[in-house]
């Protein structure tokens, strides 16, 4: 197959026309024969499929119903909109809920839609004082135990884990899982010191930046200040235009360099729905617009897709397109070490593909070189 007369998002990171060829499911150098199919791109976009790798979940489910259709669900709804890979995240739960979720996810793989690349373990390692929208009551210390029943469970699925530096354990913790896992600061009240040191252990990510997390301040730098002076680092960014002001975001792009960043949705179950009430990790949730909150109006997740991010990102924040994008394909593939068989255009990769128009909305989606249709 060969889709032409299309502007190609390259490896580099800069659009060119040219065409795409396809070939048993990959992206491939040159056509075969004469006989290829070919499709008129119409002057698209032609994006590498994005890569969300914080979200718990959309179209009415939540990753944490750990029933058998509910990774069909995300995954179909997360393919119309343009995400070919996901990692949905859990959030704090006990630990029977939380097997549960590992084996309903280690069984339920296969299917069509957004392929299942990995795990986020949000919760239980947090600071309860820093908790968000996670439940207080399940919240514990870093139990290696635990963690290596639940990844045991998962069948190896588990690619980020997301921990309070501060909480007793911790910095052991971190040193016992760094070569299996990217482990992320999260729901902390780490100081700079703590998280210098966490990022000395093997911490080597920011989870959803700025949010449960202290300030950046001129005099106590903390996660941000410390994320910031190790290169190493990514962090991720909701760009919903609700979580984080368009000032910030411009100025994390700025601090830490497009190459840093990895934009995420961070969405819940209302997303692709509309205002109403719901639920994230058992806690009630209440959406109105683009905001779903607690009862107490804490910030529960956000109602946006991560190619609507995107679209904020570029067309409300002032973020160059070449520079978002590279923040949903190529840098979350370099986290969750697939950047070998996705997160580019590149040959020998698999061919998840997405058309953009010059508004930014999806004209089409292939997975694996063959185009998605979203079900009736």
């Amino acid at each position: 197959m060969i889709i032409e007369n299309v502007q190609v998002f390259r490896e580099e990171q800069y659009f060119a026309p040219g065409e795409i060829v396809i070939h048993d499911g990959v992206f491939a150098k040159t056509a075969n024969s004469m006989k290829e199919e070919v499709i008129d791109g119409e002057g698209c976009y032609a994006v590498p499929g994005l890569i969300d790798l914080h979200f718990h979940g959309c179209a009415g489910v939540d990753f944490c119903d750990a029933k058998g259709d509910t990774l069909r669900k995300m995954a179909e709804y997360e393919a119309s909109v343009g995400v070919t890979s996901i990692c949905p995240a859990v959030m704090t739960m006990g630990e029977e809920e939380l097997l549960a979720v590992m084996r309903t996810a280690r069984n339920n793989q296969d299917g069509e839609g957004a392929k299942l690349t990995g795990i986020n373990l949000e919760g239980p390692f947090l600071n309860e004082k820093k908790k968000g929208a996670q439940a207080a009551e399940h919240i514990r210390n870093c139990d290696l135990k635990l963690y290596r029943s639940l990844q045991k469970e998962s069948g190896g699925l588990i690619r980020i884990v997301d921990l309070a530096p501060e909480k007793e354990g911790a910095m052991e913790f971190i040193e016992a899982i760094r070569s299996e896992t990217v482990v992320s600061l999260a729901h902390t009240l780490a100081d700079y010191e703590t998280s210098m040191e966490a990022f000395r252990r093997g911490a080597s990510h920011v989870t959803h930046l700025f949010n449960a997390m202290p300030p950046l301040h001129h005099r106590e730098p903390g996660v941000i200040g410390a994320a910031y002076d190790t290169k190493s680092c990514r962090v991720e960014l909701i760009s919903d235009g609700v979580h984080v002001h368009p000032a910030a975001v411009r100025m994390v792009f700025r601090m830490f360099g497009a190459e840093r960043v990895i934009l995420i949705s961070d969405s819940m179950r209302a997303t692709g729905l509309g205002d109403g009430q719901y639920t994230l990790g058992g806690q009630e949730v209440f959406v109105e617009g683009a905001r779903a909150v607690l009862e107490d109006g804490t910030l529960a997740g956000s109602v946006t897709n991560l190619m609507e991010c995107v679209r904020k990102a570029v067309k409300e924040m002032g973020i160059p397109l070449e520079e978002a994008l590279t923040c949903v394909t190529r840098n979350p593939a370099l986290e969750l070490g697939i950047y070998d068989r996705c997160g580019s255009i590149a040959p020998g990769k698999a061919a998840d593909l997405v058309l953009l128009d010059t508004k930014l909305q999806v004209k089409a989606v292939y997975i694996n070189g063959k185009k998605f249709i979203p079900p009736c």
